[in-house]
């Protein structure tokens, strides 16, 4: 297995439909000569003109956190030190060609927190993020952590962390400690994204209430590799289906992970409210239409094919591109790029359009 610098070598050679600017080598087996100085600073370009990258999916953590909970019963495990932010991950966006991150906690480890315990955490940490992204305005914004086991509280903490902080949105988990969020008791939180005009971004966490215990135990990491993308699915399909949407009108939400599997059964999802009898569904629109305009997706897919097939569900309109950073998965930048389905006007607004519109930047 090569090392995480090596495969970010890999990743950056062969832009197809780029331009690259500096040091980085290109064609295949790049990774074999490394390079005795770091990079300069990847510029990617499309149809001859420079695109702005803007990573949507970025995780971070604050150190000072969980010196924060030190002696309860909560545990902010940080178990990859690339969470905490540095001169590592400047180096690692330059070498892949990102401009800026959108920056979230992806680990919902405060949810079981009581109430003044949980607001003490989330202003912690988000007013710990709005400083990292104060000192690099040109390279990161971030997005609030909310403790939405509290709606009531989730929605004053929104509304500060855009007001106040200057952060461009929230970071959610697809339910709260086994419940859903489309729950008519989380409806003050998506009100007030709504009223603010803020995207949520939405992380999962391994399925771990939808199925039952140890049953995706074993090889090939299936917590992550199935649980993460159902998550997903679940959670999209019921804000569809139980109307959140419709009783929130501007409210817009991005799916990490392609969506989960939501784009690529859609037409079960799409067909039944009219063929189950017992679906009660509450939606105003086929489902099909939330794909179009209120969801957005990331564009964590890896393949040239699931990219196309994305495309052609959710429209290049509703794709951000997305990494995972600072997890080791294929960028799939390069293959946005080389895509021979999408025009450049297209590539233009998955690598950075669709977000600077949407997050105002």
């Amino acid at each position: 297995m090569h090392n995480r610098r090596d495969f970010l070598r890999a990743v950056a050679g062969a832009a197809a439909g780029a331009a690259v600017t500096g040091g980085l080598a290109h064609g295949a087996g790049s990774w074999l000569a490394p390079q005795a100085t770091s990079p300069r600073r990847r510029e990617v370009s499309v149809g001859g003109r420079r695109a702005r990258v803007i990573d949507m999916h970025a995780h971070c953590f604050m150190p000072e956190v969980a010196e924060l909970v030190k002696g309860t019963r909560l545990n902010p495990s940080m178990n990859d030190r690339g969470l905490v932010l540095g001169p590592e991950r400047l180096r690692a966006m330059d070498e892949r060609g990102i401009d800026l991150q959108v920056l979230s906690n992806h680990n919902f480890w405060f949810y079981p927190a009581e109430r003044d315990l949980a607001a003490r955490i989330v202003e912690l940490q988000d007013e710990k993020l709005s400083q990292w992204c104060a000192a690099h305005p040109d390279r990161f914004v971030g997005l609030a952590s909310i403790a939405l086991q509290h709606p009531d509280l989730a929605a004053k903490q929104l509304e500060r962390g855009v007001t106040q902080l200057g952060l461009r949105g929230a970071t959610v988990a697809g339910d709260v400690e086994g419940e859903p969020l489309s729950a008519r008791k989380f409806d003050p939180f998506w009100a007030k994204a709504a009223e603010l005009g803020v995207p949520v971004f939405m992380h999962p966490q391994s399925a771990k209430y939808l199925i039952r215990d140890g049953a995706l135990d074993g090889n090939g990491d299936l917590t992550n590799v199935i649980g993460n993308p159902l998550e997903t699915t679940a959670f999209l399909t019921r804000l569809i289906l139980d109307g959140t949407f419709d009783r929130f009108p501007g409210l817009r939400v991005c799916a990490s992970h392609a969506g989960g599997y939501l784009p690529s059964y859609l037409g079960r999802t799409e067909v039944a409210c009219q063929v189950r009898p017992t679906a009660n569904c509450a939606n105003k629109k086929p489902p099909s239409e939330y794909l179009k305009r209120e969801i957005l997706v990331d564009s964590m897919i890896f393949s040239e094919e699931g990219l196309r097939h994305l495309a052609t569900q959710v429209g290049a309109g509703q794709i951000v591109y997305g990494t995972d950073m600072p997890y080791n998965w294929p960028d799939s930048l390069n293959m946005i790029l080389g895509a021979p389905f999408l025009t450049d006007a297209d590539k233009h607004a998955i690598v950075g359009g669709n977000l600077a519109k949407l997050l105002r930047i």
